[in-house]
């Protein structure tokens, strides 16, 4: 019997599979996606969805869902054994750095099912209980086995996308190794129902000599997430229960338990692949990096890793681009990786320190530093554009090129509003534009039009000053958001001889104009 067929082959169905998915099937790519699990998680795991996240989500028409769902924190509360030493606000701290300025939190598990509603929708569905086995890539395509209630199948896809976590059958598989260590504490997380000083739709933090416990809202019902890190005197367990730590867990977060709903303990692992890509084998998300939960960045960068890959392969599924553009997307998103493993071992390794010296500084220090910063301007678009991810750059990327005022190849378009509208809005395409901020001219335009990229020309504005962007300079936007090209002047033989670079070709045939503020800012 010959193989059943498909484009990509998806394993592994938590948001970075899902996101995958769904950015495939909106760009027109038959998918198929499977999971061993029986059912979407049940838990809320991963918390924290970053401004960046929720831009891919506008994209794919998804985001108000996705904030129907979830809970905005207004501020992080920091305090002492001694009481509240910072109050940092939240609800607005990335103005005028994404439409998205406030810090949002959804349970994993519901997150998933906004995605899979969505999915579903467009006619895919999860396809429950089913293991990859095993898979052979014949140059061509990939053929893959996959079990499912003791019954094997024979698949025959063009790629295959590991988005299966950190014990990865698609990364085994491929043998690529997983370098990396794992942090001597253990820690503890549970989702309760209870009572004490918590801020209402924030974030609370107490820092100590002894370590740091985190409390913060999880559903809209009302329960808590607590995290920190596991007594010393139990660290040696095998088995701990909430019971046993309880003493210590309530005087640690302030809070009264009343109902435990998930209790478990785990241990911290920082690894990243060695490679992303071997063949038509890709690795997205936990199978690719698993690091430490400071900062609430692992599973946002796995959605960044699923939108990264997406677009590339629908290019060249369809003809719409050169095979070495699918190259970029290891070359990108395991520097980034490596960064963020960087950055989150400094950051982690500090906040679970028990050096007497260092857990002084924690408590006595620490909450003034974070009071004077995040109540400085630059202080606060700092950290924003950090936790936020609205800072992830590809310049050093096979892919980037020039520089336009303070933008350069690599960057993620600059965020404009405009009145009630904004330079983001025209990103729904999902393809290849043209971003002017000022005029453009007659030339440019008609040189530009065999092409079949759209201009957006967006009026020039103080806004877009403070944003970096250079007035009449063109920036060739990418359809993830991020700037492919940036030039100072509208040469539109220097776009063309990109896009040739590429054999890219936009997906749209037919375009409509957009209006923001009464102005009209596309040109076909």
């Amino acid at each position: 019997m010959s193989p059943s067929q498909t484009k990509v082959l998806i394993a592994g169905a938590g948001p970075t599979g899902l996101t995958l998915a769904l950015w495939l099937t909106r760009l027109g790519v038959p998918v198929r996606i499977l999971d061993k699990a029986a059912g979407p998680g049940e838990t809320s795991r991963a918390l924290a969805v970053q401004a960046r996240t929720l831009e891919f989500h506008r994209q794919v028409g998804i985001v108000e869902d996705v904030l129907a769902a979830g809970v905005r924190l207004e501020q992080l509360t920091v305090r002492t054994p001694a009481g509240i030493a910072a109050k940092l606000p939240l609800s607005d701290f990335g103005r005028g750095i994404s439409p998205y300025s406030f810090a949002f939190e959804l349970p994993q598990d519901i997150h998933e099912r906004v995605l899979i509603t969505h999915l579903e929708r467009a006619g895919v569905e999860v396809e429950r209980s089913t293991e990859l086995v095993a898979f052979d890539d014949r140059r061509d395509s990939v053929i893959a086995t996959l079990k499912r209630h003791g019954r094997t199948e024979t698949v025959s896809a063009a790629y295959l996308c590991g988005c299966d976590g950190a014990r990865s059958t698609v990364r085994h598989g491929l043998n690529i190794g997983f370098p990396g260590d794992t942090y001597e504490q253990a820690f503890y997380v549970a989702d309760v129902m209870g009572s004490g000083a918590v801020t209402r739709n924030g974030m609370d933090t107490t820092v100590s000599a002894y370590g740091f416990a985190i409390v913060m809202p999880v559903r809209q019902s009302g329960s808590l997430r607590l995290i920190g890190i596991v007594p010393k005197a139990h660290e040696a367990d095998e088995t701990i229960t909430f019971e046993a730590i309880r003493a210590d867990v309530e005087r640690d977060t302030g809070i009264a338990v009343d109902k435990v709903n998930w209790f478990s303990t785990y241990r911290v692992h920082h690894r990243v692949a060695e490679r992303f890509q071997i063949g038509r084998a890709f690795l997205c998300g936990d199978a690719g990096h698993i690091h430490s939960p400071a900062g609430g960045q692992g599973m946002n960068t796995g959605i960044g890793d699923a939108v990264n890959l997406a677009w590339k392969l629908a290019a060249v599924l369809q003809g719409r681009a050169d095979q070495r553009l699918l190259d970029s997307y290891e070359a990108e998103r395991i520097a980034f990786a490596r960064k963020l493993i960087d950055s989150t071992d400094t950051a982690f390794r500090f906040i679970t320190s028990r050096s007497r010296l260092v857990g002084l500084f924690r408590r006595y220090l620490m909450p003034k530093i974070l009071n004077f910063l995040l109540h400085t301007s630059f202080g606060s678009r700092a950290f924003f554009g950090l936790i936020s991810q609205a800072a992830i750059q590809y310049r050093a990327g096979p892919i980037s090129a020039g520089t336009a005022g303070q933008i350069r190849g690599g960057d993620r378009l600059p965020y404009v509003a405009y009145g009630s509208g904004d330079n983001f809005e025209p990103l729904r395409s999902l393809d290849w534009q043209v971003h002017v901020y000022g005029e453009t001219n007659a030339e440019f335009r008609a040189m530009l039009a065999s092409t079949g990229i759209p201009i957006h020309v967006f009026a020039w504005s103080e806004r877009a000053k403070a944003a970096g962007l250079h007035r009449d300079g063109a920036y060739l936007v990418r359809p993830d958001g991020h700037i492919a090209l940036a030039s100072t002047v509208q040469e539109a033989a220097a776009f063309q001889r990109y896009l040739a670079g590429l054999a890219i070709r936009p997906r749209l045939a037919e375009r409509a104009p957009y209006r923001i503020s009464g102005t009209m800012h596309s040109l076909a």
